[in-house]
């Protein structure tokens, strides 16, 4: 079978520049203190990776699917068949959109 990727969320080490802020119970920050200290991770490190994580298994389902041999090679095949054409979606392309300069 073949599998085909898209890709994954990573947590780079990078600059980050983007800031996310969360409310949370008493309860649950001590939570995230304690797991993050088991972890050896800033509490801010542990949160990123848990976050990333789940979000790289709930986004899985929609960056990769698996194919026989056979249904590769027709997918291969649909994705290589020329376009058809659509006269209709042409025009509506053409025509200018409602937030085109001036009004209709």
């Amino acid at each position: 079978m073949a599998r085909f990727e898209l890709g994954k969320i990573m947590a780079s080490h990078t600059t980050r520049t983007e800031k996310l802020d969360l409310r949370l119970t008493r309860k649950a920050k001590r939570a995230l203190q304690a797991a993050a200290a088991v972890a050896h991770r800033s509490v801010s490190e542990f949160v990123l990776e848990s976050a990333l994580s789940r979000a790289d298994e709930t986004l899985a389902g929609r960056r990769a699917f698996t194919l026989t041999a056979t249904q590769w090679k027709a997918f291969l095949a649909a994705l290589d068949t020329p376009t058809r054409p659509l006269p209709h979606l042409e025009r509506l392309l053409k025509e200018p959109g409602f937030f085109d300069s001036g009004s209709r």
